[in-house]
């Protein structure tokens, strides 16, 4: 219980309060974790108003599919699932989104929102950049392992592989 009234952040589902701050979340985070991997070009022709209006058309599509962390006013974190994107999808849910600000990281807030997102010991799948051993740590810790499809990500050259986390089964009596 002391870890809840110890947080510094509240994990909610994405209002309209917290899409500009969410905007400006995503730009950040994309900048601090993929500098780098994914083109400068890339990284610097974010628009803040772009995005913002592409949260808000998800908000109001799929409410309760995106929660954000948010200290104060400011958002530092989000997650976002929803039904697989894939033609032959390989989990019944898609982990679209899970980002924290890097003075976040290692805090449980990452924890907090893929929980929120996803069910612990949900079956599920998710696309995360090959050459991010971090982010593939952590979803390994949560249950995923990596399935073996790659893919190049819609806007960079940088290559994506898939990891599932399959559904919890009981061993049948040998």
């Amino acid at each position: 219980m002391a870890e809840v009234s110890t947080r510094a952040w509240r994990v909610t589902p994405l209002a309209a309060e917290h899409v500009q701050g969410l905007a400006e979340c995503h730009i950040a985070c994309w900048r601090e974790a993929y500098r780098g991997l994914v083109p400068d070009r890339v990284l610097d022709a974010f628009d803040v108003d772009r995005r913002a209006e592409a949260w808000d058309r998800v908000r109001r599509a799929h409410p309760g599919s995106t929660h954000v962390a948010v200290v104060g006013d400011s958002v530092v974190g989000f997650a976002s699932s929803g039904p697989p994107r894939d033609r032959a999808p390989v989990a019944p849910l898609e982990l679209n989104a899970l980002y924290v600000r890097a003075d976040w990281y290692g805090t449980g807030l990452a924890r907090e929102l893929l929980d929120t997102v996803v069910a612990p010991g949900q079956p599920c799948s998710l696309w995360v950049f090959e050459d991010n051993p971090r982010a593939q740590a952590f979803y390994r810790k949560h249950g995923f392992a990596l399935e073996g499809a790659r893919k190049v990500e819609d806007f960079t050259i940088a290559m994506q592989v898939r990891m599932v986390r399959p559904a919890r089964t009981t061993e049948t009596a040998r």
